[in-house]
């Protein structure tokens, strides 16, 4: 197991605050996706596995049929992906990764956040090669055999494949991870279809190359500035080198 599996573990217990949040980070990846690929799921492939990212949210599917309306419409501006990148205190690296169809507003809070809770906000290309690219994809775990999964999807540019478990409804279910590189996002996810294998969840994260223990006390700092950028309705995901 490798670095997929350790950074999912440190990250698994901690997931958006609410709902809502999860909600509005689903509606902007399916606005994003329309305006990127067309309103069509047969036809865009990242807009039908958002249907299944929205099913295992429990986010009903007329709320992304709403968000698919509304990303059609002439009045709907345009959401860009843009990484921020900054320093929290005791040298911790931090990327924000943000749905803005406003980058002055969202630069401007984001810096806020820095100057505000001790950290440093930085510039392009400061920290970001301190993290990997990755795409992942989940499934059901039962009755696979993992290394013949393992072996099955070589081919098409996987990198990690583990088990692991989660806890959904009350319930705690047997999954299975697949991690490769961003670019190879769309090679996986149709060889898993290819292979029968019904895709779950799917999305993309930044995984540190190296990580800083620090204590207790300094990770409670951190933790401060984490939670006021997650809070911040642009942010869509908050990335760091701590332990």
């Amino acid at each position: 197991m490798g670095r997929a599996f350790e950074f999912r573990k440190e990250r698994k217990f901690k997931r958006w605050a609410g709902m809502a949040k999860t909600f509005s980070r689903i509606t902007k990846d399916v606005i994003m996706a329309v305006k990127e690929g067309g309103d069509n799921p047969d036809s865009n492939y990242r807009l039908r596995l958002l249907y299944q990212n929205a099913k295992a949210a429990n986010m009903p599917k007329e709320n992304v049929e709403r968000a698919i309306k509304k990303a059609t419409s002439k009045d709907q501006a345009d959401y860009k992906t843009i990484i921020y990148e900054g320093y929290a205190p005791h040298g911790i690296a931090v990327l924000v990764e943000t749905a803005t169809d406003n980058n002055i507003r969202t630069v401007a809070n984001v810096r806020s956040y820095f100057n505000k809770l001790n950290g440093s906000f930085g510039t392009q290309g400061s920290v970001e090669f301190m993290f990997e690219h990755k795409c992942n994809c989940k499934i059901a775990a039962d009755g696979i055999d993992i290394e013949e999964l393992e072996f099955a999807l070589i081919d098409f540019g996987i990198e990690d494949v583990f088990s692991d478990t989660e806890e959904k409804d009350g319930e705690t279910l047997n999954i299975i991870m697949v991690y490769g590189q961003f670019s190879e996002f769309g090679n996986i996810s149709r060889g898993l279809e290819e292979l029968g294998h019904e895709i779950l969840e799917s999305g993309f994260e930044y995984i540190p190359t190296i990580t800083k223990d620090i204590t207790e006390e300094q990770v409670a700092e951190v933790a401060k500035l984490i939670e006021k950028l997650e809070e911040d309705d642009d942010v869509q995901n908050v990335y760091t080198t701590m332990r």
